[in-house]
């Protein structure tokens, strides 16, 4: 039997872990994004928004941007659009972003986090949440809350964690004991943090990102080899993503089904979940 969104822990305190906000502004001061590659910021956008119906917007399209961090997607997002309301529970976060989007008098910076946002609902013409969603303690009422923003037959993008359900049982004992590792990491301090993920990204992310690399030159199909999604960015992104992986104190991850659930759930439609990396991303539109 279908459950109704998850509403009782939502309603009563803000959905939100407040150290794993502090670590994402402390991720997103660091990493700021400025040393990135346009061209390889470029190439991720499009891998996360492939699915992403352009071509259903109206002109002018007002949308949001929930938990924007430093701003990267709304970089590219906002040329495309009327306003773009960059939203994030982060005031560090918020600064960096202001900082990129410096440029674009059609970004609005607004300081709430999921649920709470000052945009009047069943306003927005589109919608996406990026990597933000499964860092929220519950997840399935801060979806609920991005549909609420949105006019009947908006669409919303979102990307969640996945919990490799399509990949082997070796796999998955990987990710398993990479859990230990972000079980202590996480807690460190700032700058202990740091350099534990620095190592990470420079001893794991790196060789086994150019291992798929060569691989796939030689011919091969690379795609069961961990990090293949990695194997032509940069060592700025592997930290960047190594820090996310590793320092983030709260981390849920989420099968295709149990993301196409939520996603019903909170009163979306036409849901369509990508078949290619990065798992998962899916787009559904708001119910009429």
């Amino acid at each position: 039997m279908t459950q109704p969104p998850s509403k009782s822990p939502a309603l009563l305190r803000p959905n939100i872990d407040e150290t794993t906000v502090a670590s994402f502004g402390d991720e997103w001061m660091r990493f700021d994004q400025t040393e990135l590659d346009a061209g390889e910021l470029e190439g991720i956008f499009k891998d996360y928004f492939h699915v992403f119906p352009w071509h259903k917007l109206p002109p002018q399209a007002e949308g949001f941007d929930m938990g924007c961090g430093s701003g990267r997607w709304a970089s590219r997002v906002l040329p495309r659009v009327g306003i773009l309301n960059c939203i994030d529970a982060s005031s560090q976060a918020l600064e960096v972003a202001r900082r990129n989007l410096a440029a674009f008098p059609n970004a609005r910076l607004i300081h709430a986090p999921a649920g709470a946002a000052p945009i009047a609902k069943a306003s927005q013409d589109f919608g996406y949440s990026l990597g933000v969603l499964h860092h929220i303690p519950d997840t399935q009422a801060a979806m609920a809350a991005c549909t609420e923003l949105l006019k009947p037959g908006a669409p919303f993008l979102v990307y969640l964690y996945y919990r490799f359900d399509h990949r082997p049982l070796w796999y998955r004992m990987i990710w398993r004991l990479s859990e230990l590792f972000r079980s202590v990491v996480s807690r460190l301090p700032s700058g202990l943090k740091y350099l534990a993920t620095d190592a990470i990204a420079v001893c794991a992310y790196w060789p086994l990102a150019r291992l798929a690399r060569l691989v796939e030159a030689l011919g091969f199909d690379a795609r069961e080899i961990p990090l293949y999604n990695y194997r032509s960015y940069s060592l700025y992104t592997l930290r960047t993503d190594s820090r996310d992986r590793f320092g983030t104190p709260l981390e849920q991850r989420f099968t295709r089904n149990e993301i196409r659930r939520m996603m019903e759930q909170s009163g979306l439609t036409g849901i369509v979940i990508s078949e290619v990396q990065p798992f998962w991303c899916a787009v559904g539109y708001r119910a009429s």
